[in-house]
């Protein structure tokens, strides 16, 4: 993984590129604690060699995983970052198309690489916060005024 900081007047870019087979959601988190990014906006595009994305069940309040065990085109990953227990805590979804133009996506859960996937994230308000739904289970981002 190679990781650059940019600095613009409204904070700071944050471009990750993973190298192949990493895993993405881990070279992230780990990018993002090395820079001390706690909120953001993610966006990326690359491939896997493989991926496991996730669609949440409600009534069993856990992903069920949805697996590609095939080379598969990063046609669109999207997220964010906010603070969770003081640390940064990474929530991306992907849509990932297949050799013969079909998709699937969901959220991303764990991947592998391949060749390249290139990540921007791009700095917003540090006040942002995650915080466990009690309905849910999920981490989500709290502190906003409505």
């Amino acid at each position: 993984m190679r990781t650059v900081e940019l600095h613009q007047p409204t904070g700071r870019v944050l471009v990750v590129v993973c190298d192949k087979g990493e895993d993405p959601v881990d070279a992230i988190g780990d990018a993002l604690d090395r820079h001390d990014l706690r909120a953001g906006r993610v966006t990326a595009v690359g491939g896997f060699q493989e991926a496991d994305v996730g669609w949440f069940d409600r009534r069993e309040r856990d992903y069920r995983r949805i697996a590609a065990r095939e080379q598969v085109e990063v046609l669109s990953l999207v997220g964010d970052v906010a603070s969770r227990d003081g640390r940064p805590s990474l929530h991306v979804h992907a849509v990932l198309g297949r050799s013969d133009g079909s998709t699937l996506g969901g959220h991303l859960l764990s991947a592998r690489v391949w060749p390249t996937l290139e990540v921007i994230i791009t700095e917003v308000s540090p006040e942002l916060a995650k915080r466990v739904d009690p309905e849910t289970g999920l981490a989500l981002i709290s502190g906003l005024d409505h």
